[in-house]
């Protein structure tokens, strides 16, 4: 996995954000005080799990040959607090069958950050 670099930019709270070759960029909304110039890093955790779902039902299908035209994910991130809450729902489009969707609905909770969330994780920070 590539590393993942952020440093401060122009604007209230911009981030850059640099993986691997990428670039993006991050922001927080106008109400959180930024000015929403890029995804949250919220929206980043959400779309990280869209996306690694998304990846996962889409090689599952293509190994068994199943008919999955698309999966559209959508997460929505809720924070309380007692902790955050994730939504996802999942679209399966193509001519699947009960079985089918079963299976990938049962797939879609083994994508690794879905398991990375669910499971321990442990952040060492050290100052450089």
């Amino acid at each position: 996995m590539n590393p993942v670099k952020v440093k401060y930019e122009q604007g209230k709270l911009r981030q850059e954000v640099y993986v691997g070759r990428h670039h993006l960029i991050a922001d927080e909304p106008v109400e959180d005080g930024g000015e929403d110039l890029g995804p949250s890093p919220f929206d980043f955790l959400g779309a990280a799990l869209a996306t690694c779902t998304a990846i996962t039902l889409r090689m599952y299908a293509q190994h068994k040959s199943w008919p999955l035209e698309n999966a559209e994910i959508t997460v929505t991130t809720r924070r309380e607090k007692d902790g955050t809450y994730l939504s996802r729902k999942i679209q399966l489009v193509g001519n699947l069958d009960q079985t089918q969707r079963t299976r990938l609905m049962d797939i879609a909770n083994h994508c690794p950050v879905h398991k990375t969330l669910t499971g321990k994780i442990e952040i060492q920070t050290e100052l450089v």
